[in-house]
């Protein structure tokens, strides 16, 4: 049988066992899936959920009071993360997240750790490591403790090749050097607790695609991240298409109420409250004579309809 290094994760609400299998510290495929259970859809190589791309680009548009109200009313209560520095604030981040878990060093298990990434043919730091796992529409989310000085876990050399790989950027409840550099990769972007030039020190990876906190927010591995200016929104897999649908259908609902009050036909006082038979059915009309402002089946409009809560 293959020799294992056992480690812990600590969080808030379970302590799991892990294992280094193959060349990273994680979980193991069978236990993500596990976890991920509710996702039906397709899974990359390591078990973490494949949201499709088209539904990450379409949450993009969904706002983070829509996406949150989805997710409490599902009993989600403990997936938002704020207070961030962001290198480009007007620029939305979205993609599956893939997570690190550092802790400060102690060398008896580091040096077990880096002895594990040699035999492994693993190069450089332990900060570099996740990013060669990084593939497109990945997001690297990492709980760095909140450490500032000598807690910064990229420069812009490591911000390129983050954004070569994945398309996309960070989300760091730690902080990063080279803040000039990382602003000018172009459609790169990280949100981070700071910015300090000194670099990482008495640190190590004990975790990588492992359950982690963020601030007061649970993550795992394969998670939608929802990032935009007000801060960050870890989204279940199984939640995405139901988060993305319920917004548009607010959006939808929101074109038709400005469309009605421009013409005068109903008050602010009708439109701004829970809606009369009358205008439900006005709606369920100017929705078939609108058709190409749907982004689903006017089948899945009709079933979010009849089950919404709002």
């Amino acid at each position: 049988m293959k020799r294992t290094l056992h480690l812990f994760l600590l969080s808030s609400a379970l302590s799991l066992p892990l294992c280094v299998h193959g060349q990273t510290i994680s979980l193991s495929k069978e236990d993500i899936t596990t976890f991920s259970a509710q996702w039906k859809g397709e899974r990359f190589p390591d078990g973490r959920p494949k949201v499709p791309d088209d539904l990450l680009n379409r949450m993009k548009n969904v706002s983070l009071e829509e996406a949150w109200s989805v997710l409490r009313g599902d009993g989600y209560h403990n997936q938002f993360a704020g207070d961030w520095q962001i290198i480009h604030p007007g620029q939305v981040m979205v993609g599956r997240a893939l997570t690190v878990q550092y802790m400060p060093k102690r060398p008896d298990v580091e040096s077990k750790i880096v002895e594990k990434g040699k035999k492994d043919g693993r190069i450089g730091g332990m900060n570099s490591w996740p990013i060669d796992m990084l593939t497109p529409g990945d997001l690297y989310v990492a709980d760095a403790f909140g450490k500032m000085e000598w807690g910064t876990l990229i420069g812009d050399n490591l911000g390129n090749s983050i954004y070569a790989k994945s398309r996309n950027g960070v989300v760091f409840d730690g902080s990063v050097r080279d803040l000039e550099g990382l602003s000018e990769i172009e459609g790169f972007n990280a949100f981070v607790r700071g910015f300090h030039p000194s670099y990482i020190q008495e640190m190590m990876v004990t975790g990588i695609n492992v359950p982690i906190r963020i601030g007061p927010a649970v993550v795992m591995p394969g998670d939608v991240v929802l990032a935009k200016k007000g801060g960050v929104l870890f989204v279940p897999a199984h939640l995405a298409e139901k988060v993305v649908q319920t917004a548009e259908i607010v959006a939808l609902r929101d074109d038709f109420g400005h469309q009605r009050l421009k013409e005068g036909k109903y008050t602010a006082g009708q439109i701004d409250t829970r809606w009369t038979k009358e205008i439900e059915d006005d709606f369920t009309k100017w929705l078939d004579q609108n058709p190409n402002k749907l982004r689903m089946s006017r089948a899945e409009v009709d079933r979010l309809l009849k089950t919404r809560t709002w």
